[in-house]
Parts: structure tokens; sequence; C-alpha cells
């Protein structure tokens, strides 16, 4: 259950969705390691802070920390993609 900020250096307890973003992935399950098993959501919360500098992916290893990119300043710039963190 989604109780924490997904930060592992921050985990201030989730109290109020208001303060911060929810990321929502579509998780596979199967027994046999094939993609045909069972489909669900997994909820991952970051609290304000985080949320401002961070954003989750997912990717084939599971859910990870990237940081997020200043917006460009003018209309015409290219939006740029998350940068994940090493681990």
């Amino acid at each position: 259950m989604l109780n924490q900020c997904f930060n592992p250096e921050c985990r201030k307890p989730l109290h109020y969705l208001r303060d911060g973003r929810v990321f929502v992935f579509g998780v596979h399950e199967s027994s046999d390691g094939e993609h045909d098993g069972e489909s669900r959501l997994e909820h991952y919360w970051l609290c304000g802070a985080c949320a401002l500098q961070f954003g989750l992916a997912q990717q084939e290893d599971g859910i990870h920390l990237v940081h997020r990119r200043p917006r460009p300043q003018s209309a015409d710039a290219e939006p740029e993609e998350p940068q994940a963190l090493a681990s």
C-alpha cells in the first residue's frame, strides 16, 4: 500500500494526497515468467518537495526515481526526456 514517499532518501509519510504527486504504473504478473499473467495497477507517491525535483519512470527492471529537467523557457523548444539516476 502507498504510505510514504518513494524517494529512499526522504520516505516522508503520506497523510494527504493534496501534497505531492501520485504515479500509476501497470504491472504484469505471471508465475512462469511469461507476460500472459494477471495485470494490475500499482500506485507510487512523491511528496511535494521530491516531486519538484524528481519523477518516476517504469523500466524493465522496475520503477526508478528520475531527475526532472527544467522546462524550456521558449515555446519553440522541445521538452527533454527525464534522466534516470545512477543506482
